[in-house]
């Protein structure tokens, strides 16, 4: 098959490629870019680029017209936060303003949250902890309140 002028120019630009890569000395990449303009066929084009690595082949583009909105996919819901867990989060951060009376609930909450969440995959983990944190803190707080005005009172009434 006789070679055109675009398959020489393709020819050469693998051999500039490869010698721009080091593949081969300047000497010999003269000598095969002469012999590529010489070249009759594709096969003595091939000859001269077959120890070379030859590149992606160009492809022809094609212009698609874009696709309606009709025949695209639904964008991804938003993941609701669990409301319970906002309500732990809130009783939680409440302990100080409540003087504590609002842990237990934020422990409650807490615990329904994050069941809740493990079952639906909802969002909010984050929030049901640290409303737990915060309501077992003020749990904890009350009790060792109540316990020292305990021994105190039986230290003073003994």
């Amino acid at each position: 098959m006789l070679a055109a002028h675009a398959d020489r120019e393709r020819a050469v630009d693998v051999l500039r490629a490869g010698f721009a890569e080091g593949r081969m000395p300047q000497g010999e990449y003269e000598n095969r870019v002469e012999r590529a303009y010489q070249a009759r066929t594709v096969g003595e084009l091939s000859a001269l680029v077959a120890d070379l690595p030859q590149g992606p082949v160009p492809q022809q583009s094609f212009q698609t017209a874009p696709v309606p909105r009709t025949f695209l996919p639904a964008p991804p819901l938003p993941v609701p936060t669990n409301g319970k867990a906002i309500g732990a989060l809130v009783c939680g951060v409440s302990t100080f303003f409540s003087a504590g009376l609002s842990g237990i609930p934020a422990v409650i909450l807490g615990h329904m949250a994050r069941g809740e969440i493990r079952r639906t995959g909802q969002q909010g983990d984050g929030m049901a902890v640290a409303g737990l944190v915060l309501g077992w803190l003020s749990v904890v707080g009350w009790v060792l309140f109540i316990t020292f005005v305990v021994l105190a009172a039986a230290s003073q009434g003994g």
